[in-house]
């Protein structure tokens, strides 16, 4: 298990022997400046992580973020880096280690949609090269040089608890064909789970898959009178929108160690999308 350490000075002591465990431990939530990735990111620093935020935009656009996830009394410290770029994913490993010298979790949540949704019969290669780029392909090198750093910090400390925990889609399966390369890169995020499950299980570094449905973000602010019809005519048995807080609370229970047993699984947060009712 991680070690302890007072992380809850914003909180009510009652509220930390009940709910938490202070830790040492370090957690990775890239695309964590807004939406899902801001609210994992609370989540896990209210359940004794410190936390590392990162995004594409400059800290003082971040100020805000920052302090939100500070106010809980653990360390919250932001990394500007662009994870589809292979010298930002270094440095961003690099910063890591200088600042806390461990990695405990990994949150691949940064993500992106298409700047305009396009019929797959007319959507363009710039734009499917976009997607790949930062959904999918920046997580996976990213999860590669991670999963290194976690085996030597685990063969050094064999009671240390290591998770990699990828934000997907109900895109990966459910086609939405106005932006097919969306589908794809979470599509090849669902695999990628399952590969890094089967191959770091003899490490004891579990990996595992939270799939969002219908999540108020920005993301979907755009669509959101399509969605709040699918909605109301019944396309999720649980008849509201998803929040961050919704995903966020899945993480923290893969993050507390929750789920022991379980390596490569899929953790939908769909209001009940994935069942189909006859």
């Amino acid at each position: 298990m991680v070690d302890a350490s007072p992380c809850f000075r914003g909180l009510e002591m009652d509220e930390v022997k009940e709910k938490v465990q202070p830790t040492e431990a370090v957690a990775l939530v890239t695309g964590s400046r807004r939406g899902i990735g801001l609210g994992i990111a609370r989540a896990l620093a209210t359940g004794g992580f410190n936390i590392i935020l990162n995004g594409t935009s400059s800290p003082s656009s971040a100020k805000d973020s920052i302090e939100k996830v500070r106010s809980t009394g653990c360390r919250a410290e932001y990394i500007q880096a662009d994870i589809s770029v292979g010298a930002d994913r270094e440095r961003l490993i690099a910063e890591i280690g200088e600042r806390f010298g461990r990695l405990d979790i990994l949150v691949n949540n940064a993500g992106v949609a298409p700047h305009v949704r396009l019929d797959i019969l007319e959507a363009t290669e710039e734009s499917f090269d976009r997607l790949i780029k930062i959904n999918l392909k920046g997580p996976y090198f990213l999860t590669q040089r991670v999963a290194n750093w976690m085996i030597e910090q685990k063969k050094k400390d064999e009671g240390r608890s290591f998770k990699i925990i990828n934000i997907s889609s109900i895109s990966a399966y459910a086609p939405s064909t106005s932006r097919g390369e969306y589908c794809v890169s979470k599509a090849g995020l669902s695999m990628m789970t399952v590969l890094f499950a089967v191959r770091l299980a003899e490490y004891g570094i579990r990996v595992y898959e939270v799939r969002p449905g219908i999540i108020e973000t920005d993301m979907t602010a755009p669509v959101r009178d399509k969605y709040d019809q699918l909605i109301s005519e019944g396309v999720t048995p649980i008849k509201r929108w998803g929040t961050p807080e919704d995903v966020a609370r899945a993480v923290l229970a893969i993050a507390k160690d929750y789920l022991p047993f379980s390596t490569g699984e899929v953790i939908n947060v769909d209001g009940g999308f994935h069942i189909k009712p006859l």
